[in-house]
């Protein structure tokens, strides 16, 4: 039998959740009419039919349709599949490269002509959709109700018209939430800086926006864009709106913000909505524009600092940034100030209580004191590739071995399954007789998929390359004592490395680093090697959280 996928998607919150069994339960009647299989259903749910990029229904039957699980993809229509001219298009060349057809209720079996002149409609579609609905909503906007979503500050307002259908844009003031953001403004105002009063907030369990924390960005924002809580002006009574416009980026699908012209901005009087007066804004805004130009002179230092090449050789690119981690609360380690290692979170928001620090120097002295005592020891690497090689050819082996068991089973299933064909055309039709088939059928499906799963074949690796992973060892070694080639060596090293978890010790000042990925599994390996505990003295421990297996630094080949 025809192999077909069902794929249902509906677009917004506002559809029912139903639509996708409704889309499913058309296209199982069409399948059982075409008496095809239906081997797998695919769906995408409140995601927009723009782009395929970020749905993950839609790449899950890619992946499967590559792997040749089935033969025809069906929907209820082409723009079920997407509406996006180019992605309908992309989409098409994969499938019909794996073999796969897309057939719809709507337009039947899809050609190029479809792709061409139903994309095209589509994609016309969401234009004029996107301009009705910019063009409702500035109705709506000049008439003082919300565009659109709620900010801090407002309620919604719920009530309906005489049709009885629900009035939208409505808001009124939240007391309770204008007295916080008065509170803010006045803190603002007499200098205290927006790090410092978020974690005011914090501490005193008030909650931010949406319920989470308050960061110094939800308040500070960006002046030009409007984002910020000290930036909203419609806390002044102005509505203001088409501030931004939204395009997609084709190369990931997401949407990303534009600033518009400001003569296209939209700006209406909503004096009911006001909750900070004109004095208290004016001096807010004052004091934001002090703080822009001295952030502005940092920036202008900061830039004039990296394009002087003396001062580039004392300051060398970190070699942990990215890869630290608080053990308290799980975020990023940063630098923040006189190149020392700090929680983020607690600096930021005050919702960690790990306020113990690490200078630069210090964390990477003990990493790098850490790498020469054991991993830069060549003998020991040598060792461990020499192991690994061997596990790694072992496991080949074993792979290799099942893969043709499967292979022979499938041949002897379709030999038999060849056998009773040629029995039924011969007039040798049974009831046990079909229910083997049906069996044979299923196992040959069964060892099809094993297969079908195999990973692609990875080469043994020569026994010789222990020696050749020893030389580059020592290479490695020798040019992280040269900073002319640090950062190359450092890059090697990253790529071993999947996350440090700083943690405070119980002495004071004291914190726990302990390495995580293959990097660590290598440093724990050689530990047991030497009889040596975790620590050996370099300050540093070792984690098993790691990948399997690893693979040659290629530093320098």
């Amino acid at each position: 039998m025809t192999k077909v996928a069902l794929y249902a998607r509906y677009s917004s919150d506002n559809q029912s959740v139903e639509s996708i069994d409704d889309q499913f339960r058309i296209c199982r009647e069409q399948a059982a009419r075409e008496k095809w299989k239906i081997v797998g259903t695919y769906h995408d749910a409140a995601i927009s039919g723009a782009s395929v990029i970020l749905r993950p229904g839609i790449q899950s039957l890619l992946q499967d349709a590559q792997r040749g699980r089935f033969e025809i993809v069906l929907a209820e229509a082409l723009d079920r599949v997407s509406r996006d001219q180019a992605d309908v298009a992309t989409l098409f060349k994969h499938l019909r490269f794996a073999g796969v057809q897309i057939v719809t209720l709507s337009e039947g079996e899809i050609s190029e002509l479809h792709v061409g002149l139903k994309g095209t409609m589509n994609a016309l579609f969401l234009k004029d959709l996107a301009a009705k609905t910019h063009r409702g909503i500035r109705g709506r906007v000049e008439k003082g109700k919300s565009g659109g979503g709620l900010c801090y500050g407002y309620d919604v307002v719920k009530h309906t018209d005489a049709e009885g259908e629900p009035i939208r844009g409505e808001r009124t003031v939240n007391e309770t939430q204008a007295e916080i953001i008065r509170r803010v403004f006045r803190a603002f105002a007499a200098g205290i800086s927006p790090r410092a009063i978020a974690r005011r907030l914090n501490e005193e369990g008030i909650p931010g926006p949406d319920g989470a924390l308050w960061t110094d960005s939800t308040l500070r924002g960006h002046a030009a864009r409007g984002t910020g809580l000290i930036n909203n002006e419609l806390y002044v009574g102005k509505l203001v709106w088409n501030r931004l416009r939204y395009i997609k980026d084709p190369a990931t699908g997401r949407r990303v913000s534009r600033l518009n012209p400001r003569d296209k901005w939209i700006t209406t009087e909503v004096p009911e909505l006001r909750i900070v007066d004109d004095e208290l804004w004016q001096a807010a805004k004052a004091r934001q524009g002090e703080h822009a130009v001295k952030y502005a002179n940092v920036i202008a230092a900061t830039r004039a600092a990296r394009t002087n090449r003396l001062n580039g050789t004392h300051r060398p690119r970190s070699l942990l940034s990215g890869l630290l981690v608080c053990g308290c609360c799980g975020g990023p380690y940063a630098l923040r100030g006189q190149d020392r290692y700090a929680c983020s979170n607690h600096v930021m928001n005050g919702s960690c209580s790990n306020s113990r620090g690490i200078t630069r120097a210090a964390l990477e002295a003990r990493m790098l004191e850490g790498l020469r005592a054991r991993l830069m020891a060549p003998e020991i690497a040598a060792e461990a590739m020499r192991a690994y090689a061997e596990e790694t050819n072992r496991l080949n082996r074993e792979r290799r071995a099942g893969s043709d068991a499967d292979r022979k089973a499938l041949a002897d299933v379709e030999k038999k399954l060849k056998e009773i064909v040629t029995a039924i055309e011969d007039g040798g039709y049974s009831r046990p007789l079909m229910m083997r088939l049906r069996e044979l059928e299923a196992k040959q499906d069964e060892l099809t998929e094993q297969l079908s799963q195999t990973p692609v074949d990875i080469p043994d690796i020569h026994p010789n390359v222990a020696g050749i992973y020893r030389r580059k060892v020592e290479r490695l070694a020798e040019a992280l004592q040269h900073p002319q080639e640090r950062d190359e060596a450092a890059e090697a090293i990253r790529a071993l490395i999947d996350r440090i978890t700083l943690t405070p010790g119980p002495k004071r000042g004291e914190i726990a680093a302990t390495l995580h990925g293959d990097l660590g599994t290598i440093l724990e390996w050689v530990a047991q090697k030497q009889n040596t505990p975790g620590r050996a003295g370099s300050g540093v421990s070792v984690s098993g959280v790691a990948g399997t297996g690893f693979e040659p630094a290629t530093f320098r080949l």
